[in-house]
């Protein structure tokens, strides 16, 4: 009986075909946003009933709530209400997720910084020709953030070494510039990848939860509110 000849062009894409497969395998299982199949099980903060939910629960699960609504990054200038004001809700830039992650928690940052800054102008960047506080914008610029959270805030570790991985905690909040200048910020995640830095919430073009902590310059981190809290 004839034995059946395998086409050499045949095996040659068997084989190639079955080690792509395997590249992408490869690929998938170090991939640092750790990718799942099929819908992620709720994180340690999701868990928490809304009785038992602590201060960085409730910002993270605000955070959490701009990468369900896919916010999409806008930064421009809007006239809104106040306090409690805030742009349209499918619409923010990297500071509205902090905006409204804390504002999840019970503090409004526009109106924070607002007080602070018509206390204390001097003490706030001079970047914007401004001779008085604007509270449709003041809250929602990195360099005022920053400068709040540094006086109301707790300072932290700038560093991302196994030494100091345990002072970052999920509702902490970031702070990196980019290399062309420009400053952006998010709220770090409960989820880690598998070396066991955590993901971060922010929008740079749409709102999502990713492995970005050591993408950029980071020259921020706080914890809010400090141990002396300031009015809500």
């Amino acid at each position: 009986m004839n034995k059946k000849r395998v086409n050499p062009k045949r095996l040659s894409l068997l084989l190639a075909v079955g080690a792509l497969t395997l590249l992408l395998i490869a690929l998938w299982a170090v991939s640092p946003g750790m990718r799942r199949w099929g819908p992620a099980k709720p994180s340690a903060a999701e868990q928490h009933a809304d009785a038992e939910a602590s201060i960085p629960d409730l910002i993270l699960l605000g955070a959490k709530e701009e990468v369900l609504n896919k916010t999409r990054y806008d930064a421009s200038y809007q006239s809104i209400g106040y306090p409690g004001g805030d742009v349209k809700p499918e619409r923010g830039a990297c500071t509205d997720v902090v905006i409204r992650a804390l504002r999840t928690a019970g503090y409004d940052l526009q109106q924070l910084i607002h007080e602070d800054m018509s206390d204390n102008f001097s003490l706030y960047p001079p970047l914007w020709g401004l001779s008085k506080p604007d509270r449709n914008i003041d809250h929602r610029r990195t360099q005022n953030q920053m400068v709040y959270f540094e006086r109301f805030g707790e300072k932290l570790t700038l560093e991302v070494t196994e030494a100091e991985l345990s002072q970052w905690q999920y509702g902490d909040l970031v702070y990196w510039t980019f290399p062309n200048g420009q400053e952006h910020t998010g709220v770090i995640s409960d989820r880690t990848n598998r070396n066991g830095i955590p993901l971060v919430i922010h929008n740079s073009s749409i709102a999502r939860e990713e492995d970005c902590l050591l993408r950029w310059e980071i020259i921020g981190h706080y914890r809010f509110p400090a141990q002396s809290e300031p009015p809500r």
